[in-house]
């Protein structure tokens, strides 16, 4: 039996939801500003449904992101919250670590837009440091294209954090072995040699395609694992400029035992970091909890 690390589940997603507030561009961003309350009351849910991982809401939080809106003198006092709001729950649960979230630069499931990766490390590196010592890692999420993964990257070395580096990819959803950006997943293999982070994942994307790419990232030699969403597909209207989630909707048949069961089979083809992405909610995770340690494995 093995040692598995449990992530939460959604947490932008889960927050618009139980937000009273209508849907905008700033996504999960507007709700931790007029009701930061409920980030720490999402995170509270999932440790109680049994994560061990606690992931803030910074994943849209970039400079650029804030300068649509005119708001980017807030950047300093949002990220600082959504690493209160993680640090507060994970202290109230007793146990946990923080993960620091970082989203991609431009837009979510938009390879096409090549962010220079020049300018990319130095707002990673800026993320990284308001991030700061509090979290316990840092997770780059949903990273669609080999150069969004260098802009990470060499804003990692840049920062000169000692925090470990979780990367996430994010799959096409009809072919699991390529990137969004339709590079070839093995070409992450590689970077991993080059650069070696702590872990590297596959999210937000179809579990179906998930369980079609994660073979691949055994050859990274890193400890790997997979976080799926539960969309029925990434619309043409959610790749416009500033989309709101109102775009996008939820699979009706992926239930806490269906997708227990992805989670599952991710386990016996030696995944040990498991957890879920957008639509994928407490009662997600609490199934997966219970499945973990009916089989015998030990979550950390």
């Amino acid at each position: 039996m093995a040692q598995i690390t449990l992530l939460d589940g959604s947490i932008g997603q889960e927050l618009v939801k139980r937000s009273n507030a209508p849907a905008t561009n700033l996504w999960s961003t507007s709700v931790m500003i007029d009701e930061p309350e409920l980030v720490g009351a999402v995170h509270a849910d999932y440790f109680a449904a049994g994560a061990t991982i606690a992931t803030t809401n910074s994943y849209a939080v970039h400079r650029n992101r804030l300068e649509r809106v005119g708001i980017e003198d807030q950047q300093t006092a949002l990220i600082t919250t959504s690493v209160d709001q993680a640090v507060q729950a994970r202290d109230a649960h007793g146990t946990g670590r923080v993960a620091g979230s970082m989203g991609p630069l431009l837009a979510t499931y938009r390879p096409d837009l090549m962010p220079d990766v020049g300018l990319a490390s130095e707002q990673f590196a800026e993320m990284i440091a308001l991030l700061g010592d509090r979290v316990d890692l840092l997770l780059a999420e949903t990273v669609c294209s080999v150069q969004e993964a260098k802009g990470i990257f060499q804003g990692y070395v840049a920062s000169g954090t000692d925090k470990p580096l979780w990367m996430a990819f994010s799959v096409d959803d009809e072919d699991g072995t390529k990137l969004r950006s339709g590079e070839p997943l093995f070409i992450v293999t590689q970077m991993m040699h080059h650069y070696k982070p702590a872990a590297v994942l596959l999210n937000c994307s179809l579990p179906e395609t998930i369980t079609q790419g994660l073979p691949i990232l055994t050859d990274c030699g890193l400890p790997f694992g997979a976080y799926a969403n539960g969309f029925t597909k990434i619309t043409d209207a959610f790749k416009q400029d500033a989309p709101t989630v109102d775009a996008l909707s939820a699979r009706t048949d992926l239930t806490p035992e269906a997708y227990a069961d992805q989670v599952m089979n991710w386990v016996s083809a030696g995944a040990t970091i498991v957890g879920g992405c957008c639509e994928v909610g407490p009662a997600h995770i609490a199934e997966i909890a219970r499945r973990l340690h009916a089989v015998g494995h030990t979550i950390i």
